[in-house]
């Protein structure tokens, strides 16, 4: 690309689109998912299993579509994603003998090694998804998600 063709593209008006919802989280999601390969585009984490990670972390034993639901995750890829992090040694699974339909997730010693290396980089004041916010419009913007999404 040329400097001529972005100074055009800085120039293109939007219209309406710049206060479209969908649209402005649909490029946030796109610059998020950026950072996150320039941060992590080594390591075998792809957006959205930390949060996975983290979740099970948080709740040893979770059913594993429960789990899906809450992450809005279809269940067959959740379970493409639980048998990858199996393979890699990260995640147990456990299928009580009362419930043979219920599968429930627990992270190993080295999952949960991993989960806490890399809280910093999600959650800590240098984490990938910050842009450069202040604390406070960091705070806001989570607080507007969640409302959007009906989570407060």
């Amino acid at each position: 690309m040329t400097d001529s063709s972005l100074s055009e593209q800085d120039s293109v008006e939007l219209g309406e689109l710049g206060q479209s919802l969908g649209f402005l989280i649909r490029l946030a999601q796109v610059r998020v998912y950026d950072q996150f390969y320039e941060r992590f585009g080594e390591s075998d984490l792809r957006p959205g299993e930390f949060s996975i990670l983290w979740a099970i972390h948080l709740n040893p034993g979770i059913r594993q579509g429960l789990l899906a639901q809450a992450l809005h995750i279809k269940a067959a890829h959740m379970t493409k994603i639980i048998r990858r992090f199996e393979d890699s040694g990260i995640v147990e699974r456990h299928i009580p003998q009362d419930d043979r339909r219920s599968v429930h997730l627990s992270l190993t010693k080295a999952g949960a090694k991993l989960a806490l290396e890399q809280q910093p980089a999600f959650f800590g004041p240098e984490s990938y998804n910050r842009h450069d916010m202040t604390d406070e419009d960091a705070a806001m913007l989570a607080h507007l998600l969640r409302k959007y999404m009906g989570m407060s």
